[in-house]
């Protein structure tokens, strides 16, 4: 079992912005999603960021420990999940 969650892809997909938490570990992810057409998602142009910080403080109060954008992709959600479960 995961000890951080993140919604699924079709979240970022929709350019919705996530802040999670996990014990004392802290992860804010942002889509930048770039559209191929008004109703298509060009997946290959967008990406997803990963931040996370440790502390009691949210996001615009803390220090950012670590950062990585990730491929628009579900592969690239799995990837960025396991990022932020090796940084717990």
């Amino acid at each position: 079992m995961s000890a951080a969650w993140i919604p699924v892809f079709h979240h970022f997909e929709n350019g919705n912005i996530f802040t999670g938490s996990c014990r004392n570990f802290r992860y804010k992810i942002t889509p930048n999603v770039v559209m191929a057409t008004p109703k298509e998602v060009d997946h290959a142009a967008s990406s997803i960021k990963a931040e996370y910080w440790h502390g009691p403080l949210s996001y615009e109060y803390s220090s950012i420990e670590g950062e990585k954008e990730f491929p628009m992709s579900q592969e690239g959600r799995a990837e960025m999940l396991s990022w932020l479960e090796e940084n717990l």
